[in-house]
């Protein structure tokens, strides 16, 4: 079980060369397109919905917290929960004192012991404790009062200088140590699973620590994992856990939330006669066609001049290329300064040029100042595609 909360994205420019290397998709989705708000997770035959999924998704999924294992179930207090293998998700409609209407269930003080309580009350182990008096072995005994312990916070005797190894939490008045102590802070603190709630106990040769949101174990020749309270928790209060019919809600795939990319459909005119290239720009359909002969090389939705700074139409050709570019001036009594502008192909001796563009991701819209703004990727593509002198023919 990884529970790393962090994910890294890394983000790839997509580079090209000559007629041999295949051009990148379009990058403009589908507006009309919406991800699902609901999924099903054959695994466990649940549904996960709404915030709940939000939070899901974007903490690591399965990996953090599990599959769901319960339908959501209302509260007499009008919260909403559900149960995952590791977690509790919950939903508060009045919020809580930051405002977060979902939170992750202090399900770590559902494991607290009866005895402690007691402990907690008086000052000291009730010697008549029921639980002690069903438990008379001295082994059980001894079990007891060692998971008793572990909840006390610890006495200011005991609180050592902060180490590699060992660490003190003044929030909860406990401490985390070695392998424990690395699988907290590598996977988020408090964050994630909540601060320590007990020191390290040992039942069975099995070495326990108890935190706000989970647990942790660790035996001989196993790494620190995560104990699946949420499915125990189920269990002992004998929640609702058999598969439910989910109807027509999708099975869970993450590919169900990469908006589809849409594409133009064939370009307006064809090629001009005699060269081997052509970049074909309709200004109608907000488009862009790079032509190698009658075939389409790459097309792809673009943004042309706005209202007042329209791209004019014709028939011009690339005249200068520049790879990177800081664009400043003045146009129809407006002002612009955009540094760094990619993959620049000068058609007119006006200013007017095809280039690469990431301050905005309106595509398919007019959104310039008399340029043809190209997606990032596809920028690159066309500007190592199109060698000077290659027709770029704008219709309206």
């Amino acid at each position: 079980m990884s529970g790393a909360l962090l994910l890294a994205l890394v983000l790839a420019p997509l580079l090209g060369s000559g007629t041999g290397v295949a051009a990148p998709a379009a990058q403009v989705t589908d507006p009309d397109w919406t991800p699902p708000r609901s999924v099903y997770i054959p695994e466990t035959g649940h549904s996960i919905d709404g915030y709940f999924l939000d939070l899901w998704r974007e903490s690591g999924g399965v990996n953090t917290y599990g599959n769901p294992i319960t339908p959501e179930m209302t509260l007499e207090n009008g919260h909403i929960i559900q149960y995952y293998e590791y977690a509790r998700f919950e939903y508060w409609p009045e919020g809580d004192e930051f405002g977060n209407v979902v939170l992750i269930g202090d399900i770590g003080q559902e494991l607290r012991p009866v005895t402690v309580r007691r402990m907690l009350s008086v000052g000291g182990l009730d010697a008549k404790d029921t639980r002690v008096r069903q438990n008379p072995s001295p082994s059980a005994t001894l079990d007891l009062l060692a998971v008793t312990q572990a909840w006390l916070p610890l006495t200011p005797g005991a609180i050592a200088e902060n180490s590699f190894s060992w660490r003190y939490v003044p929030e909860t008045g406990h401490s985390v140590s070695r392998g424990f102590k690395a699988f907290w802070e590598a996977t988020g603190e408090a964050k994630y699973l909540g601060n320590p709630l007990t020191e390290e106990y040992t039942l069975g040769g099995v070495v326990y620590q108890v935190f706000e949101h989970g647990q942790l174990a660790w035996q001989a020749g196993v790494d620190p994992y995560m104990v699946p309270v949420g499915t125990r928790l189920a269990q002992r209060y004998r929640l609702p856990m058999d598969a439910v019919s989910q109807g027509d809600l999708p099975d869970y795939d993450e590919e169900l939330f990469i908006p589809p990319v849409i594409t133009p459909g064939r370009p307006p005119v064809g090629p001009v006669p005699g060269v081997a290239k052509t970049i074909v720009v309709s200004i109608s359909e907000q488009a862009l066609w790079a032509l190698e002969g009658d075939e389409v090389m790459m097309s792809t939705y673009i943004s042309t001049g706005k209202r007042r700074f329209e791209t004019p139409p014709g028939t011009f050709y690339v005249n200068t290329k520049v790879p990177v570019q800081d664009m400043e001036g003045i146009i129809g009594g407006e002002y612009y300064n955009v540094a760094n502008v990619p993959d620049v192909m000068y058609f007119t001796n006006v200013g007017h040029a095809i280039h690469g563009t990431y301050w905005h991701d309106n595509f398919g819209n007019p959104m310039s100042h008399g340029c043809v703004n190209v997606p990032m990727g596809t920028s690159n593509w066309l500007y190592e595609w199109a060698p000077m002198g290659t027709p770029v023919v704008i219709v309206p």
